[in-house]
């Protein structure tokens, strides 16, 4: 039973880890929940989580998604983020069935949804705004007037790059909003991204919830976010706040909403960038950070109060901050091989008891390309933020997706940087900077030793037994070759490869994980060997090895002047055909996945002999797209 005034159901028009934490919410408000899926998340997390479900052919079909809520009884419809989420067309359609809508009025969705606009009413409530680009030098930043999430983004660092950058944000932009319009604008050098959580009721009264930094960023996509923000000065920080309050009020703003700023480094200055109407995928560093009249935030359970007529109740000077909140976004990517998205069927998957995660990820699921790349979130609080900082490294440390590749090591060796540490990441860290790729020697010493415990080991009381370390099967033999002279001693004890000796001595072994001194120093690590088949998930990084014979047929080699593609996707462009000279580096056409664009480019100067794939056309990951034989030299 929900209490008095409050909805007595609400469907959650999204999917994943989003609908799964507003179904926590609405359970312990005792609102019945409403889930949709379609065919391809039939048996997804968030459909089982539901008291009820409905399946519809599209997330983005607003129809649809409105009559399944209808169909279902719902009283309310709570979009999440992404999808249609910011979408004033989709708010109409439920106001007009009869339903409340969780968040602000269409009208304000429309006004701030447009970065044009936008900008004139933050100028009009006396926000500070990016100068234009036709009043700065180069460089400068294209972008999207519609939508957000970096879609949509160019830098643009010379005239001669501009036009190729407007047409690729123009196309990606049309793409994802549906709106090819651009805005110009200065480019921050080295700037910090600082967003504000506001809050408004339909009785009149806006208030913040303080501020988080998402400096950590890699093509406009936020990678790592804290509250509070570490590095503002008094004077800045109140700046931002006042601000965000400012320009809510001056848009009569309701529910949850986000006001984001660019603070300039060299200046000190900070910017309006953009304000998004709805609930943040960050917002639980808020509600980790944050605490009103004594009690821990829940933005989803105030956003249901607003939707649902009841005032905030909240007096600014009643919000505080306590401690210090990191949250990591683990995606579906080869963050060591150009941030390419991976898809695949996780074999196994393990998440940090230590943390408070949010994910829709399991064992034995299938992740497509068809969606977002993010699988989860992992949140840390601590009493201040070193103390966070290293939760966090820990939290990353027992973080294990096996079958699948995804940026989790990478983004615990961000974690454990001295540049994270003493928060001099800016925006643009990631593109000036590389992070190193794990070192393999521990994970291979350890799969050594489990393969050598599975050949050597016969007792079915052992740990490396089929419900163990494996699937599926008897014990297997050593078949993990690791392109390396590798030999055991005493497979209990000691591992040597290439001529080192490592002394190995196991703690405890369940469920393929594995935990284990190596030299002296204690490893965590998911392990799963089989019969041709060697993982291991050591520091959030997972390994792959298994025999070459197995990964060989991955993906196709060809000869050096093959342009292939690098991860499963659509061809959206085509820009050669046969018989073109091409220089070296020159675009031949561009490949989508996982709303990501990747330039496929010529490797030399030469001739281009084949076209493997027209506009629109799906491929597989390894696929042949075009070939360039080299130009004589002379």
């Amino acid at each position: 039973m929900s209490e008095p005034g409050m909805f007595e159901s609400v469907l959650v028009a999204n999917r994943g880890e989003i609908a799964r934490r507003v179904f926590r919410t609405c359970r312990e408000l005792g609102i019945r929940t409403i889930a949709i899926y379609t065919a391809l998340d039939a048996d997804a997390p968030h459909v089982r989580d539901a008291d009820e479900a409905v399946e519809v052919v599209s997330y983005l079909d607003a129809d649809a998604v409105v009559a399944a809520a209808v169909s279902a009884d719902a009283a309310a419809i709570h979009p999440g983020y992404g999808f249609l989420s910011e979408r004033a067309e989709f708010a109409r359609a439920v106001a007009k069935a009869g339903l409340t809508w969780v968040g602000p009025t269409p009208e304000v969705i429309e006004q701030m949804g447009r970065k044009d606009a936008a900008r004139e009413i933050a100028v009009a409530a006396g926000v500070p705004v990016v100068p234009r680009g036709e009043d700065s030098p180069y460089p400068l930043l294209v972008k999207a007037a519609a939508g957000g999430g970096g879609k949509g983004m160019r830098i643009v660092r010379s005239p001669e790059e501009l036009d190729e950058a407007r047409a690729a944000a123009a196309r990606e932009a049309l793409s994802a909003f549906g709106d090819e319009t651009l805005l110009i604008e200065k480019y921050v050098e080295r700037g910090r991204h600082i967003e504000v959580q506001v809050f408004g009721d339909t009785h009149g009264n806006v208030i913040h919830l303080f501020e988080r930094d998402c400096s950590v960023q890699r093509r406009h996509q936020k990678v790592i976010e804290e509250a509070p923000a570490p590095t503002l000065t008094d004077e800045q920080r109140d700046l931002v706040l006042t601000s965000a309050v400012a320009l809510a009020r001056q848009v009569d703003y309701t529910g949850a909403g986000t006001v984001e700023f660019l603070l300039d480094e060299a200046s000190g200055e900070a910017y309006f960038l953009e304000m998004n109407t709805r609930l943040q995928v960050e917002h639980p560093v808020t509600e980790e950070a944050v605490r009103i009249d004594g009690a821990a935030a829940d933005l989803v359970a105030l956003q249901l109060r607003v939707a649902a007529g009841e005032p905030l109740g909240i007096a600014q000077d009643g919000v505080r901050i306590d401690g210090h909140a990191i949250e990591v976004r683990v995606y579906a990517e080869d963050a060591f091989e150009g941030f390419l998205p991976q898809a695949g069927r996780t074999s196994i998957v393990r998440w940090p008891e230590s943390a408070r995660v949010e994910h829709a990820l399991e064992s034995e699921q299938v992740v497509s390309t068809a969606y977002d790349p993010m699988l989860a979130k992992v949140i840390v609080h601590g009493a201040d933020r070193e103390e966070a900082r290293a939760a966090m490294v820990k939290a990353l440390d027992a973080t294990a997706v096996l079958g699948l590749t995804t940026n989790t090591g990478f983004l615990r060796v961000l974690a454990a940087s001295d540049a994270f540490r003493d928060a001099e990441i800016d925006t643009a860290w990631l593109d000036r900077n590389e992070v190193p790729a794990p070192d393999p020697d521990v994970p291979r010493t350890l799969v050594a030793w489990v393969s050598a415990m599975l050949s050597a080991i016969s007792d079915t009381t052992t740990p490396f037994r089929a419900d163990g370390w494996r699937l599926a099967g008897s014990p297997a033999p050593t078949l993990v070759d690791l392109d390396r002279r590798v030999t055991v001693d005493r497979p209990s004890s000691r591992v040597a490869s290439d001529g080192v000796s490592h002394l190995v001595r196991q703690i405890s072994a369940a469920d393929h994980v594995l935990v284990a001194v190596v030299d002296g120093v204690r490893h965590w690590a998911a392990v799963n060997v089989q019969p041709g088949l060697a993982e291991i998930v050591h520091q959030g990084h997972r390994f792959d090895l298994s025999p070459p014979d197995r990964v060989a047929g991955a993906a196709a080699h060809h000869s050096d002047g093959a342009v292939e593609a690098k991860m499963p996707g659509t061809v959206i462009d085509v820009r050669v055909q046969v018989g073109d000279q091409v220089e070296e580096g020159q675009v031949l056409g561009v490949l989508e996945a996982m709303k990501m664009e990747v330039a496929l480019k010529a490797p030399f100067a030469g001739v281009v002999t084949a076209v493997g794939a027209s506009a629109g056309s799906q491929v597989p990951l390894g696929a042949e797209l075009f070939v360039v034989d080299a130009a004589p030299t002379e």
